[in-house]
């Protein structure tokens, strides 16, 4: 089972299917000479909780050149930019577009809110773009950016990790290759810690979301409910949250979703349910086994063997999976004093970033691109309007403005 170097494409490319050594023999064949010139756009004067260290994605591989640093906060900023690798530094974004020339972007806040203006900046220079998630909280700036970008030329690539670790990439062989019969059903929840509901949904829920679409392709409806407090939600309603991520509400939500091939997919999540121990994860169930990961600090890929229900005494085993594929002339990763889970992003940032240079080598969409961050804010936003119509909603949806605000 070859499930290391599988990089199976979106709904847009389904033709395409390109692994890690195969973007190595992409790029020496097509552009030897050619050294990616990479900006990383990371302000710490804006500090939010934690941090995902897209800011490293691209440190230490081949053929890429770490230009500058763009940073307002001078404090330690030496470190910061040694950090990175980055050969200057910039305390302004424009500053820096008007010293130098760059391919790429990378725009590393978690913030949606601090994404679009950098995107259009980039755009409108025609430097492509590597953008932490969620790309957007609106759906109407997301529909821009993906329409202004491909009238430029631009590609765009949102981390969402998912897509590129070995795990996730085992468990889409595994469906694929009928491992666990035909797929019925997918679970998924977030954190469902003091965030959870619609902050969890928006914060948490799009790497869930968009690995459902990883595997299945894109839904072709929801039904959801949303509840705050025991309460169904209401238009204007809207919840505080620990950093601004736009209008979200609800301390409780469960969206039911249809994929292709009649998979059906459910997201949940329940403010407070964390207390008891990690929920985060996604558990896939087949006529003949089940596929089931956590989203600790080891993320292993489990599998039972049993036709029956998860529910019904099922046993898990964990899978040992091959190691990662080497990139060839990459630096070995430097976690540095980076731990248990922190160390996922730091090594499927390198790959992500690694993919979206093989797929603008090869002239094609990266593997998590502008349109799949917006399918996933659609799925979002698709099952609010669910939640305050009373029934089941189609996509595309008609009206792009945010439910809580129009209906």
């Amino acid at each position: 089972m070859n499930t290391n170097n599988i990089y199976s494409q979106n709904t847009q490319n389904q033709d395409q299917n390109i692994s890690v050594d195969q973007c190595s023999s992409v790029v020496k064949k097509n552009s030897a000479d050619k050294i990616w010139r990479v900006a990383i756009y990371y302000d710490t004067s804006k500090p939010s909780l934690g941090g995902h260290l897209t800011h490293l994605a691209f440190k230490g591989l081949p053929r890429c050149e770490v230009v500058a640093l763009v940073d307002s906060n001078l404090d330690q900023i030496d470190h910061r930019r040694q950090e990175v690798g980055a050969a200057r530094h910039y305390t302004d974004l424009q500053e820096l577009l008007g010293a130098e020339t760059i391919d790429i972007l990378a725009v590393c806040s978690r913030l949606p809110g601090d994404h679009i203006e950098p995107i259009a900046l980039a755009i409108s220079r025609g430097i492509h773009v590597f953008c932490e998630k969620p790309l957007s909280a609106s759906l109407e700036e997301a529909d821009d950016i993906v329409k202004q970008a491909e009238q430029k030329g631009v590609h765009i690539a949102v981390a969402h990790l998912g897509r590129y670790a070995g795990v996730f990439q085992a468990a889409k062989w595994m469906i694929e290759n009928g491992e666990i019969g035909e797929v019925k059903s997918f679970y998924g929840r977030g954190k469902e810690d003091h965030r959870g509901g619609g902050e969890d949904l928006l914060v948490l829920g799009t790497h869930i979301l968009d690995l459902a679409c990883y595997f299945f392709g894109e839904p072709s409806a929801v039904f959801a409910e949303f509840t705050m407090q025991g309460k169904p939600i209401q238009v204007g309603d809207a919840i505080e949250t620990d950093e601004p991520i736009g209008t979200v509400a609800g301390d409780e939500v469960v969206a039911f979703y249809t994929f292709p091939g009649g998979v059906r997919a459910w997201f949940e999540s329940r403010r407070g349910m964390a207390d008891s121990g990690l929920r985060m994860g996604i558990t896939i169930v087949g006529t003949a086994g089940s596929l089931a990961v956590r989203f600790d600090d080891e993320r292993k890929l489990r599998i039972s063997r049993s036709s029956m229900p998860p529910e019904d005494d099922t046993h898990f085993e964990d899978l040992t999976l091959p190691a990662d594929a080497e990139i060839p002339g990459a630096a070995p990763l430097d976690f540095g004093p980076y731990q248990g889970y922190m160390r996922y992003f730091i090594r499927n940032n390198r790959r992500a970033a690694w993919e979206f240079i093989c797929a603008l080598e090869a002239q094609r969409e990266p593997l998590a691109s502008a349109r799949d961050a917006r399918t996933v804010l659609e799925m979002i936003y698709g099952a609010y309007r669910s939640q305050l119509s009373g029934k089941r909603v189609s996509f595309p949806l008609p009206k792009r403005t945010h439910p809580l605000e129009n209906l």
